[in-house]
C-alpha cells in the first residue's frame, strides 16, 4: 500500500472520530489521535492537510453532497460513507493537481475496506457526478 493510501485511511479515521465527537477543529484532536495512530511524518503532514481541508471545507462538500446523494440525508448515511465522500470531494475540488481518477478510486478501494458491499457503488456514483458536473476545467 502507498503512502497516500496509508495517508487516507488515516485521515479517514480522524474524520470519523471528529464527526462522532462532533468536533470542528481537528487541532484540538491531533495529539490524542497521532499517539494512538503513529505514522511516518511524510503520510502524517498528507493525512492532517485532507483533515484540515475537509474540515474547512465541510458545509460546501456537505451541501453538494445533498444535492447529489439524491434520497439519501446526510445524517442518515454511514458514517464512514459520509467521511470517505468529504474527503475526496475535498481533493476533488480544491486540489486539482491530484488526478481525479487516482482521487476517485482511492475512494473506491478505502469504501472497499471500511464501508458495506454496496459503499463503494454509491460513492462511485456520487464522486463521478461531482467531477463530472463541479470540477473546475484544467487546461
Amino acid at each position: 500500500m502507498g503512502k497516500r493510501r496509508k495517508a487516507r485511511e488515516v485521515a479517514l479515521q480522524f474524520l470519523y472520530q471528529l464527526d462522532l465527537h462532533e468536533v470542528d477543529d481537528p487541532a484540538s484532536q491531533e495529539a490524542e489521535f497521532w499517539a494512538r495512530h503513529p505514522v511516518d511524518p511524510a503520510t502524517q503532514a498528507f493525512a492532517e492537510a485532507l483533515v484540515r481541508g475537509s474540515k474547512q471545507h465541510q458545509a460546501k462538500i456537505d451541501q453538494l453532497l445533498a444535492e447529489y446523494a439524491e434520497h439519501w440525508d446526510l445524517d442518515r448515511m454511514a458514517v464512514v460513507d459520509r467521511n470517505i465522500l468529504r474527503m475526496a470531494a475535498y481533493e476533488l475540488l480544491w486540489q486539482p493537481d491530484v488526478p481525479p481518477k487516482a482521487v476517485i478510486n482511492e475512494a473506491i478501494e478505502i469504501a472497499k475496506k471500511f464501508g458495506t458491499a454496496e459503499s463503494s457503488r454509491f460513492i462511485n456514483g456520487i464522486l463521478d457526478r461531482i467531477l463530472r458536473e463541479r470540477r473546475p476545467a484544467t487546461a
